[in-house]
């Protein structure tokens, strides 16, 4: 489902740290940037407050854009598995930020993510922020690694989503 003025979507990579969203909307197949940042738990506090902040900043940011579907980069699983554990939880707070909206939310491993916009799996995160910014039209972006990690995800699922369109009319 579109709007009528373009179609928004939600990107995020999650992390129990520092949180990445872009929202970036998409009009006869050309792409914007709406906003983008980071969500910054406090360190210091328990996991539950800072799962917390984040599903709370989400709900925010969601009412502000009102996206219609939302995309988030799958765990890495790391050597870590304290690590692991953490981000699952935080991709959960995440997640479930855009189930109560109603918003659905498409999974995307960090290497289709990269295929996708630069044409290899193990593209360095340096070429897949300078392919977010030449795919938005901004000469000399000023975000995060986490903001552009997460824009990456939004615009791989509207390609994504385009090309579902294509193959379904074919």
């Amino acid at each position: 489902m579109t709007r009528e003025n373009g179609l928004v979507v939600l990107g995020l990579d999650p992390g129990s740290r520092v949180t990445g969203y872009g929202f970036v909307r998409e009009i006869s197949g050309q792409a914007q940037l709406l906003e983008t940042g980071t969500i910054r738990t406090p360190v210091k506090k328990d996991m539950s407050t800072r799962l917390g902040v984040i599903f709370d900043e989400l709900q925010v940011l969601i009412t502000k854009h009102d996206p219609v579907e939302a995309a988030i980069e799958n765990v890495f699983v790391s050597k870590n598995p304290s690590s692991a554990l953490k981000l699952g939880q935080a991709r959960g707070a995440a997640m479930a930020a855009c189930a109560t909206r109603g918003i659905s939310v498409a999974e995307y491993e960090p290497t289709k993510v990269k295929k996708n916009l630069v044409g290899v799996g193990n593209a360095p995160k340096g070429q897949v922020a300078f392919m977010v910014a030449h795919c938005l039209g901004i000469k000399k972006p000023e975000w995060a690694e986490d903001a552009s990690d997460a824009l990456a995800v939004a615009i791989c699922h509207l390609n994504e989503r385009r090309m579902r369109k294509l193959t379904e009319r074919a």
